[in-house]
């Protein structure tokens, strides 16, 4: 995400850094080399004529002319406005102070707006909120199914219209179930539509003047660029939307729709979607996005889904075993399933201050899984005492996991260098699994770069 955008900002931070004084002539180079990189990114033209003018403005000041860093002043005033192009800050569903919040979903066909019902329904239930899912898409027989399949996967409640087949009673009639049933929030998964199909968006309008929403997403297809915000105004000034929902932002290398669309629409994006499963949709927070364009990582992220895969009870417990020096080759798988649910180590780095910049690193994403069998091959023993394991025992281990002699050494090696880390910190509080036990770094670890 926003590879090609952070790679050239980097290069002209670069050149502006080796500048002793920055003359005027040199921020508008630098400009030039921000425009060339929006229009790359796939940034709406008129969100990049303002940008610019606003960032040339800040840029020629004297705190920035007149700076003995004019390279970080740049970087600083680029930062600030690229803040103002992605919102203030995450803006959160909100909730009705009474009865059951209805949150209305539109969006164009192939947008990904059934999945994202889904995905948004397990990140209530998470949060405690009981759900009842709409199918009113009634042209499009799949959609009601597909539906029924995700609210049985998430045991949500999926709302059974029977042989009705008008989507404005439907939805209707789904609100005063949920009324009836208590429930805490209501999802209406409209039928995708075309911003110039004139029948199906004076439907929505009906749906939205009788059921009076609390929340109007609508979900955009990032892979369309500066053309889904501009979809999104169309839909905004035809309806009226409160947010936006990006998907498929994990492939989107350019960035062009996150940039767009909150200058476009005047709307935040309140959530993005970075993969298929159901738990890849996360909240949108303009700061984030900022220090990862421009190659700071994203630690508080990064800490966030740690925290949300690691139980107290078991950080506890693990912290505990560490201070006894009794932390065993079962432990640590488990710490790798652990790391596994945070996403691939290529996510991961790219949450780290600096790793983003890294050139050349292939990341061997079969290493967790080389791993996991090499200690499954083991005995109950051999994984509480791996001083035991002698060479006959590594054979049958390798064979048995299919692995070389030389993985489970390197293994052994490595996690005996582990062990001797966690013994000089057993003094003192962990915090759980520490990603530096999986690098190549001084530390140790099994290493996930080939």
């Amino acid at each position: 995400m926003f590879e090609s955008l952070s790679s050239r900002l980097d290069g002209i931070y670069k050149k502006l850094r080796g500048r002793g004084v920055l003359k005027e002539a040199d921020v508008d180079e630098g400009l030039r080399e921000i425009r060339v990189a929006l229009i790359e990114a796939d940034v709406s033209l008129s969100v990049i004529k303002d940008f610019l003018a606003q960032v040339r403005e800040k840029a020629i000041g004297v705190e920035v002319l007149k700076s003995l860093t004019p390279g970080h002043q740049m970087v600083k005033v680029v930062s600030d406005h690229l803040g103002g192009l992605l919102g203030e800050g995450f803006e959160d569903i909100r909730f009705a102070s009474e009865g059951p919040t209805i949150i209305l979903m539109a969006g164009l066909q192939g947008s990904g707006k059934t999945t994202t019902v889904g995905k948004l329904a397990m990140r209530l239930k998470k949060k405690g909120k009981n759900c009842l899912l709409v199918p009113a898409d009634v042209y499009r027989p799949a959609a009601i199914e597909q539906l029924n399949v995700l609210g049985k996967e998430l045991d949500v409640d999926v709302y059974q219209a029977g042989e009705e087949n008008d989507p404005v009673k439907i939805c209707v009639s789904a609100i005063a179930e949920a009324k009836r049933k208590l429930k805490h929030v209501v999802i209406l998964d409209t039928a995708g539509r075309r911003q110039n199909d004139e029948e199906l968006m004076a439907e929505l309008k009906a749906i939205k003047a009788k059921v009076n929403p609390h929340e109007v997403l609508f979900v955009a297809d990032s892979m369309m660029g500066q053309q889904s915000a501009e979809v999104a105004k169309t839909f905004n000034d035809a309806v009226g939307i409160d947010g936006v929902v990006l998907t498929k932002l994990d492939g989107d290398t350019r960035g062009g729709a996150a940039l767009s669309v909150k200058s476009v629409t005047g709307k935040p994006i309140r959530f993005i979607g970075l993969g298929e499963k159901l738990d890849a949709l996360e909240p949108f927070h303009p700061d984030r996005i900022v220090s990862k364009i421009l190659g700071m990582g994203d630690v508080m992220s990064l800490v966030e889904k740690a925290s949300s895969i690691y139980e107290e009870e078991e950080r506890e417990k693990l912290e505990s075993k560490i201070k006894k020096n009794a932390f065993t080759l079962d432990d640590f798988k488990d710490q790798l399933k652990q790391v596994q649910k945070m996403g691939s180590m290529q996510q991961i780095l790219s949450m780290i201050p600096g790793a983003g910049k890294l050139k050349n690193v292939n990341l061997d994403e079969g290493a967790f899984t080389r791993i996991e069998a090499i200690i499954n091959s083991m005995t109950p023993q051999e994984r509480a005492k791996q001083n035991i394991i002698n060479s006959s025992r590594k054979r049958r281990i390798a064979q048995g996991s299919g692995t070389r002699v030389n993985d489970v050494n390197k293994l052994l090696k490595q996690f005996a260098q582990m062990q001797k880390m966690m013994k000089k910190f057993s003094s003192g509080k962990s915090r759980g699994f520490d990603l530096g036990m999986l690098g190549g770094g001084r530390g140790g670890g099994f290493s996930p770069f080939k």
